[in-house]
């Protein structure tokens, strides 16, 4: 090891000296040139001074040429020594070079003019003035005709970079976009040329900023990009609306282009705003409307020193719920989930942002009633978000009974854990696939509802032993669940939130459709029909949170998700942005439902209306009437039948969940009053934006 070491040492020396024996090289070859240069130059002025011909030289002043040369280039030499000349670095030089130059001309021909008049003769006035013209001219040239040649070659680089380069379209004449355009010029980094800029202003048009013309509004982004052959587009509009931004960029991704987009307007004013910062647009940011906002305040009081659990913690929406919840301090978060990979990544993410944080991450079943009791009586949680589901429509309908056993009575026995052990609120994560549900997955998330609304009516009635004790195991002293005495003062208040798609997620359409585009295609729509509602998991977080604080105990929060989208836009729309052209570069075809699959979602039943809180976006659904006791023996005869892998379940689950109906009837091949008056909606928007 030692012996490598020293090698390497001695690798290193020889380096440097190789490197400095090349430097001494070049100097003493500039300090050759300089000294013919200096001989030759006073030569010349003799030579010129008497018409170009040497025989008629006079010997006097030959003579004296010859005797003072060699003293006058060896005090030269030494003046462009200490005056640097032989360490520069030519290629960068400059107005500093120059001037040094100039001063050791001065010093060589004030000595030349003394040395020679005094010791040997006087010697033609032109004789000196032309023979130290000469002298700087070459010894100057020698010099910076290095870096004349670099600048021309950076040149010719530099055209050959421009040809190569990205034609950039700006979007946006204001301050941001004339940072951009600033910071686009001086990134080396870059390869982009931004040829010209839109604006909606009418009165910047015909204007320039940084050279780079106003050539219009949005209306003619698509005739500057085939003017200008555009390569790129760049849309920084900070403070511009969700709607205004949507409408660009609907304009801007049928040219075909690359998008990029500035991020919000915090950054802008937090002095964020560089190239650096452009990302890619975000499909959602085609959505079209602006981003939800919550009460901050409220969510923060409500967790605030709480024993806060979240069920399902490591999945899609649970992750977020621990993100978010982490951030508003609270006294504990436990994350329960039955994937380690899952809970051990959000547990590394939170460890490293929130290193105060009181965090238990523990593994489990939350159909394992023993596990879930044991979890509840050791860190008694004030306030419980069951994100825990099997949500894959077409996988649930292949095995409905764990559809059932996880997501109905996993439910059923988080909630009584979570009732027998004083929580303050259960917050149950539900879906719109639970509105007149046509799969198996969308009933038990009914049933979830359900429960809910059971265990609330209960205990505001005062009859929690009303409740079964629901468990697979042997009804002894070694059961998952032995009957206690129950306390007089339950008071958890049992809720659910009912919301739709979120982009991103683990079973979204999104990270698929970007998957198939980067293997080139084809990318995958079940029918040209389907629409969805979508929001991002940040937002629906948010809502789920600020829900929880409104909560009085049976309400079923809905949250308002905007306008429905049609997945087979979507598929376009990425297609777009990734700089393709749909059915031309990147195949779009059509595989048909998948068993359960409906052509659209509800966000109410029928029979439920709609009350308003404090937040717009967050309304509470009407429940509707049910026979609790009855489904609550139900309930059972469904357990045991799921444990029993019975293969007429979904019949029970019909009479169970009296607005289920697969595939047939009200499902998938059927698109239903509300699907048409939906689409009648987004046609009427078309229209007014046409």
């Amino acid at each position: 090891m030692e012996k490598r070491l020293n090698q390497k040492k001695t690798n290193a020396v020889r380096y440097t000296k190789k490197k400095l024996e090349h430097w001494q090289v070049v100097s003493i070859a500039l300090a050759g040139y300089d000294a013919i240069a200096i001989i030759l130059s006073f030569f010349l002025a003799l030579w010129f001074r008497f018409d170009c011909r040497y025989s008629l030289i006079p010997k006097e002043y030959l003579g004296a040429y010859f005797k003072f040369i060699g003293i006058y280039a060896v005090f030269s030499l030494f003046v462009f020594l200490r005056l640097r000349l032989y360490n520069s670095i030519w290629r960068f030089a400059s107005y500093s070079e120059l001037m040094r130059m100039i001063l050791a001309t001065a010093i060589t021909f004030v000595f030349h003019c003394v040395g020679i008049t005094f010791l040997f003769r006087r010697m033609p006035m032109s004789y000196y003035f032309f023979g130290i013209m000469v002298q700087f001219g070459l010894t100057l040239a020698v010099r910076f005709a290095y870096r004349f040649v670099l600048l021309e070659r950076s040149k010719r680089k530099k055209e050959e970079e421009i040809a190569k380069a990205k034609k950039v379209l700006l979007i946006g004449g204001g301050k941001a976009g004339q940072i951009i355009l600033r910071d686009i010029k001086t990134a080396q980094e870059l390869k982009d040329i931004v040829c010209c800029i839109i604006d909606d202003n009418p009165n910047k048009w015909g204007r320039y900023i940084e050279g780079v013309p106003i050539v219009g509004g949005r209306d003619d982004i698509m005739s500057c990009v085939e003017r200008y052959h555009i390569d790129k587009i760049i849309v920084a509009l900070p403070s511009a609306t969700a709607e205004e931004k949507r409408d660009i960029l609907n304009i801007c991704k049928e040219t075909g282009c690359e998008l990029k987009n500035l991020p919000g307007i915090y950054q802008f004013l937090t002095g964020e705003v560089k190239v650096s910062a452009l990302r890619d647009v975000a499909v959602e940011e085609l959505l079209g409307r602006d981003p939800i906002k919550v009460n901050m305040e409220e969510i923060h009081e409500f967790i605030n020193g709480k024993k806060v659990m979240v069920t399902g913690g490591g999945g899609s929406i649970g992750s977020g719920l621990c993100r978010q919840i982490a951030s508003y301090n609270p006294k504990q978060l436990i994350i329960f989930d039955i994937y380690e990979n899952n809970a051990y990544d959000i547990q590394q993410e939170l460890r490293k942002k929130y290193p105060n944080l009181n965090l238990v991450v523990l593994v489990g079943s939350i159909r394992d009633s023993r596990r879930i009791n044991s979890v509840f009586e050791t860190y008694k949680p004030d306030v419980v978000y069951h994100a825990a589901a099997h949500k894959h429509v077409p996988l649930m309908e292949d095995s409905p009974c764990e559809s059932i056993k996880n997501n109905a009575i996993g439910t059923y026995k988080t909630a009584y854990a979570a009732m027998m052990n004083g929580c303050q609120r259960f917050v149950l994560i539900s879906t719109d696939k639970a509105v007149n549900p046509t799969n198996i997955m969308g009933a038990s998330k009914r049933l979830c509802e359900m429960i809910i609304q059971s265990f609330d009516r209960i205990i505001k009635d005062g009859t929690p032993e009303k409740l079964p004790i629901l468990y697979a195991h042997a009804d002894d002293e070694d059961g998952a669940m032995v009957k206690q005495k129950f306390s007089a003062d339950i008071k958890t208040e049992f809720v659910a939130v009912r919301f739709g798609n979120v982009l991103g997620s683990n079973g979204s359409v999104i990270p698929l459709f970007k998957k198939q585009i980067a293997a080139g295609g084809p990318v995958t729509v079940t029918h040209p029909d389907i629409i969805r509602y979508f929001m991002t998991i940040p937002e629906a977080v948010s809502l789920v949170l600020q829900a929880g604080t409104y909560a009085h105990g049976g309400e079923i929060f809905v949250l308002d998700m905007g306008s429905p989208v049609k997945i087979d836009t979507l598929a376009r729309n990425l297609i777009k942005l990734s700089g393709m052209k749909p059915d031309i570069d990147i195949k779009v075809e059509y595989t048909g439902l998948r068993p359960g699959e409906k052509l659209y979602e509800e966000k109410l039943m029928a029979e439920e209306g709609l009350k308003k809180t404090r937040n717009e976006l967050i309304h509470i659904g009407c429940p509707i009437p049910f026979e609790v006791e009855k489904f609550l023996k139900e309930l059972q005869t469904l357990m045991d039948m799921a444990y029993a892998n019975a293969e007429d379940i979904r019949k029970k689950v019909e009479e169970v969940v009296t607005t289920y109906h697969p595939a047939g009837e009200h499902g998938s091949e059927k698109k239903g009053e509300v699907y048409e008056r939906l689409l009648g909606e987004e046609s009427e928007a078309q229209q007014k934006l046409a």
